[in-house]
């Protein structure tokens, strides 16, 4: 049985190699939180280039890209609700993300059916 710790480096892995095949571009950053029953990742710098001129060019950049951003992760959901399922052994109840345009930041949230098990670290 692995650690929380480990469990969230694992899953933390397998987001920034989805990110890179499925999305283009690794993160700068990523970190993964388990919660009792939630999983939170927060991944900065994620977006490309362009699509920071995008968004800094107007409203309606800014609203195009979240409305990407959004599509191509609903695309790729059956992967990563499989990957989390498969490294926390739990069901994926249902997925919520948003995106910063201002930060390049990405929050995704996974709701679980119940509280994954895990070695407990402490004495």
């Amino acid at each position: 049985m692995k650690t929380r710790g480990e469990l969230e480096a694992e899953i933390c892995r397998m987001i920034i190699q989805f990110e890179k095949e499925y999305m283009g571009r690794g993160p700068v950053e990523t970190k993964c939180f388990l919660l009792e029953d939630l999983l939170l990742v927060r991944l900065k710098g994620v977006l490309t280039p362009a699509e920071i001129k995008l968004a800094a060019s107007q409203e309606r950049g800014r609203y195009l890209l979240k409305q990407v951003r959004q599509q191509l992760l609903d695309f790729g959901r059956p992967l990563l609700e499989s990957a989390v399922e498969e490294i926390l052994n739990v069901p994926v109840q249902s997925i919520h993300t948003d995106i910063s345009t201002k930060t390049g930041e990405r929050i995704i949230v996974f709701t679980l059916a119940r509280k994954p098990q895990y070695k407990n670290t402490q004495r």
